[in-house]
């Protein structure tokens, strides 16, 4: 503990400064802010860049050869440039814009899963995907007759290796997980699951939407076909998401989406497409977004990544031991291994939606419910779950104060335990 507390004493960069820059702190009354990963507050950077592009670069991208027409296309070349380079890419071109990682997961699965499984092939999932990354690949197995297989969990809600070793085959043509649970908290050895789908020519797809925020990822490094995220997840806006695929395999894909901008030549009954990234980006493209989210980058790279994560760790280590201190908290969390900054417990006796309710009396913002893992839940014997989860401008005080909130919850619970 005492190197935790060091820790959060002293996170390396200036907490007050950083607190500074989110207005949601501002607000009347506490504010307790631990519900991350649903979405992350935005720094007034953030926010001050995309004023700044509809009032002074707002035009149409890629299309008017005016002067506000190019300053916007502009801002959508460097804002891809920068979201390359920030996740290791070795070519914009291989860096698609979409809404947000969940329809980025349905171009995946609709653009290849459709157009490259059969009968007998396999898809290979884990127990803890999200929703995003588990009903796309029912449907494409629905469609494709291709099976669908889970990756179970080990008691420490740790990813069971070997149960991957069991279960993947030459059949195996796709594996998709995601790199960091928005529920557990679990962060798997990304390296070694494609490494080991690799032995077996079958591609990986990597939902990052957890880990792009906490610390530095590499596509290259990880040698993943496919990894995705969202910008509203990492302090960039709503609405803003991305699809990294290499290029050799988004050459050989088809759209997912049609119309302006992502053809080359329409004729009266067919059509050639638009070279990458643009044959999957259809329709105007929200460059509000993309320089949010480029500014929500330059934010994070600013602090450092290697801070961030280090200060998370603490944060995180710090509440679950404040937790196991309270008899009546049950946690889903796992003790040994990689662990990203989210928790997910339960109040016995309680519903978690009463827990929520009081807690938020007390300015406490978490989340209840199954959080999009219905199979996780029933694996956990569990119908919803409380969910805290944090970031970097969290601090210790406000978890002593979200400690003190609970015994408040046992109070008007009547919890005796």
């Amino acid at each position: 503990m005492e190197a935790i507390l060091e820790k959060l004493a002293n996170p390396g960069f200036d907490l007050d400064q950083v607190r500074s820059d989110f207005a949601y702190l501002e607000l009347p009354g506490p504010i307790i802010y631990l519900d991350n990963a649903a979405t992350t507050q935005r720094p007034n950077q953030v926010i001050e860049r995309m004023d700044h592009f509809y009032r002074f670069e707002n035009g149409n991208p890629l299309r008017g050869t005016h002067r506000l027409g190019t300053t916007a296309t502009e801002a959508m070349l460097e804002s891809r440039k920068k979201v390359a380079r920030f996740i290791g890419s070795k070519s914009e071109k291989e860096i698609i814009f979409t809404r947000n990682a969940s329809e980025s997961l349905n171009l995946i699965a609709y653009a290849w899963g459709l157009n490259n499984l059969q009968a007998g092939d396999q898809i290979l999932i884990t127990r803890m995907e999200h929703h995003s990354n588990f009903v796309n690949w029912q449907f494409v197995a629905q469609k494709t007759g291709a099976k669908l297989a889970f990756i179970e969990l080990t008691d420490d809600y740790q990813l069971d290796m070997q149960d991957y070793r069991d279960k993947i085959s030459e059949r195996t043509k796709i594996v998709a997980f995601s790199a960091a649970s928005n529920v557990l908290g679990t962060i798997p050895d990304a390296a070694a699951i494609i490494c080991i789908a690799k032995e077996y020519n079958a591609l990986t797809v990597v939902d990052a939407a957890q880990l792009v925020p906490h610390t530095k990822v590499n596509v290259r490094e990880l040698d993943c076909d496919f990894l995705v995220f969202s910008g509203h997840k990492m302090l960039g806006p709503l609405g803003i998401g991305v699809l990294y695929g290499k290029a050799e395999i988004l050459l050989e894909m088809t759209p997912f989406l049609y119309g302006g901008e992502m053809i080359e030549y329409v004729e009266d009954y067919e059509s050639t497409f638009a070279q990458l990234p643009y044959k999957f980006e259809a329709g105007t493209q929200d460059v509000g977004g993309m320089v949010g989210l480029a500014a929500a980058i330059e934010y994070l790279e600013a602090i450092g990544l290697d801070k961030i994560a280090a200060y998370e760790t603490a944060l995180t280590d710090y509440c679950v031991a404040k937790l196991e201190e309270l008899p009546y908290i049950e946690i889903y969390h796992p003790q040994q291994g990689a662990k990203g900054p989210a928790i997910a417990f339960n109040v016995k006796n309680a519903h978690p939606h009463d827990v929520a309710t009081i807690l938020d009396y007390h300015g406490v913002a978490i989340r209840a419910g199954h959080h999009c893992t219905q199979p996780l839940h029933r694996y956990l014997g569990q119908n919803s779950t409380n969910r805290a989860s944090f970031a970097f401008y969290n601090t210790k005080e406000e978890i002593d104060l979200f400690i003190e909130a609970l015994e408040d919850v046992k109070k008007i619970m009547q919890i005796d335990i």
